[in-house]
């Protein structure tokens, strides 16, 4: 098998992400290219088209979540993401079952809730706290902790997603929920099949472990689908673990150029994998990603984090490196900093 390097690795991520030049593809293909973007903070996934859609506008992805095309459910890891309507059955199959914040003796007392709680949703829009009193009054859960367990697992096993208004670019982040039609029936196989293969296409090549720590599903809960993706191609890593890619993937080459690119808070390129050094050196990743889980604004220099960003009120970013930058990167960085800030306006 052949040998990647974390240059190699990182090169090919960049690429499938979009980083590596902004293409003009529309919001939906773009969503789904990316196997879904983070969305706990309402500008990010705005920011993140931005940085890999060239002449990217926040209108088009507002108009697409007004529609109804793209929704704001709790997916992989039990985080909140924006991903497509059309790609919705596949989410919540392939990671129905998915171990989060809940146990089974949560699930049971979930499901006994579930159509009370659809039915509240139906009649108003949900508010987090409703949702805690309903399980209070109607079914006896007074423990604080324990009723939010419960209710995270009936929000996912009722289909409650976070309402349109909390997935434009200046939306509150409010816990605010309204029901989804579920499902048809579909092969949880094959839906973990098709979730693989989106991550693969969007982050690979990868490790299992990669693939778990992305989805939030157990590894042994992923062997059957990538038994199903069979034939895979593999490689390995620097350290002999084995990485699987999809067939034809792009690999470029590792000296391909890698322009500054601005991250917004909880990028996927930063959650992906379960060794991130391809894209974040170990130096800084307790500066980039906090002990309570909040991953920061970041830079891009050459491919890698380099730096974080803020912006004020008034559409002013500030850049802080890490270390000093080469003069064509300040160069750069300077440039795309120009064109951040007239988006952010």
């Amino acid at each position: 098998m052949r040998t990647l390097t974390l240059r190699d690795l990182n090169r090919a991520t960049l690429a499938r992400q979009l980083l590596l030049e902004r293409r003009r593809v529309g919001v939906l293909a773009a969503v789904e290219r990316l196997a879904g973007l983070q969305a706990q903070w309402p500008p990010a996934p705005y920011v993140g088209l931005w940085s890999r859609v060239a002449g990217f506008r926040r209108e088009a992805l507002e108009r697409a979540v007004r529609r109804g095309d793209v929704l704001k459910p709790t997916v992989m890891r039990g985080t909140l993401h924006l991903i497509t309507a059309r790609d919705y059955p596949m989410f919540w199959w392939a990671l129905r079952d998915m171990p989060t914040w809940y146990d089974e003796t949560h699930l049971a007392h979930a499901l006994k809730a579930v159509e009370g709680v659809r039915e509240l949703a139906r009649a108003a829009p949900l508010t987090h706290q409703e949702g805690l009193d309903y399980l209070e009054r109607e079914h006896g859960h007074a423990d604080d902790l324990q009723r939010r367990r419960i209710f995270h697992a009936v929000r996912r096993r009722a289909h409650l997603l976070h309402t349109p208004e909390s997935a434009l670019w200046a939306g509150r982040p409010r816990a605010v929920f309204h029901p989804y039609p579920e499902p048809g029936p579909m092969d949880v196989v094959a839906a973990r099949a098709g979730l693989v293969r989106r991550y693969l296409a969007a982050f690979g090549p990868a490790t299992r472990a990669d693939i778990a720590d992305w989805s939030g599903l157990r590894i042994a809960d992923l062997a059957p689908a990538l038994e199903a993706l069979e034939p895979l191609r593999r490689f390995r890593t620097e350290e002999g673990r084995e990485l699987l890619d999809l067939p034809r993937a792009p690999l470029p080459a590792a000296e391909t150029p890698a322009p500054v690119r601005f991250l917004p808070k909880w990028d996927n390129l930063l959650l992906g994998f379960a060794d991130r050094q391809r894209v974040l050196p170990e130096e800084h990743r307790k500066t980039v990603i906090a002990k309570n889980g909040e991953v920061a604004q970041a830079v891009l220099v050459d491919g890698v984090v380099a730096g974080l960003w803020t912006a004020g009120k008034d559409g002013r970013v500030t850049v802080e490196p890490f270390a000093p930058l080469p003069r064509a990167a300040r160069r750069e960085l300077e440039e795309d900093t120009a064109r951040l800030e007239a988006f952010l306006r």
